[in-house]
């Protein structure tokens, strides 16, 4: 997908849509973001064909899109992205000549055995590999579908911290501008992990999403809710 120059752009990030899209068309700032970002979990517990239909919602907006899987979505949803062109997952893209985003979907292995989880390890490989390429821009943003543990986006019921190590650390050393997260849906927030913007925007089915901000001063990220 080609690049958007202007003075600033606006990037629309969703995630742990569950096959339900509904509201994506009513988030006001839309119509004059540059594209979309889905941070995973497009279907629940689905394969292409279920990821295609929340697609297609989605591709509506006439935007350009980035998305990749979270553990919710069958493997082969990962391949089908890869076919439409469209696959964040272990890719990093140029948003800008200044700003490349790059992604790891899926998630950490969980009690619930859901279809696409992977151990701690391949994250740190996939998470090395893919600043090989965005490390060489002075602006990133990290898209992960795990956020990154002990921080306000991974918490569950009994104040229990469920995100992944291998992001956390991550983000300590390579030291992003934006980590954008999901996964955890009770963990709406924002918080930062030394210099990086943390921001998981929650269930897009409850209202939650987040605006990522390009321009001349740098990158920021926003909670927003419908």
């Amino acid at each position: 997908m080609p690049s958007v120059n202007m003075h600033e752009q606006i990037w629309i990030a969703v995630g742990d849509i569950h096959d339900d899209a509904a509201l994506f068309s009513r988030i006001p700032e839309l119509s004059r973001a540059a594209g979309v970002i889905v941070t995973g979990d497009l279907t629940n517990v689905g394969g292409a064909r279920e990821a295609e239909a929340v697609m297609d919602v989605l591709r509506g907006s006439g935007k350009p899109i980035w998305a990749q899987i979270g553990n919710m979505d069958k493997p082969e949803v990962d391949q089908w992205l890869t076919e439409q062109g469209v696959n964040l997952h272990r890719r990093t893209v140029e948003l800008t000549p200044e700003t490349a985003m790059f992604g790891v979907g899926a998630s950490t292995q969980t009690p619930f055995s859901t279809p696409s989880e992977f151990p701690e390890s391949a994250y740190e490989g996939w998470l090395k590999d893919c600043w090989k390429d965005a490390g060489k821009y002075p602006r990133t943003v990290l898209v992960a579908h795990n956020p990154p543990k002990d921080t306000a986006c991974d918490v569950i019921s009994g104040n229990a911290h469920v995100g992944s190590t291998a992001v956390r650390a991550f983000l300590e050393e390579a030291r992003p501008d934006v980590c954008l997260c999901g996964h955890i849906h009770e963990a709406k927030a924002v918080d930062r992990v030394g210099r990086t913007i943390v921001v998981n925007p929650g269930a897009l089915a409850k209202g939650g999403y987040a605006l990522l901000r390009l321009d001349e001063s740098g990158l920021t990220a926003e909670l927003k809710s419908l």
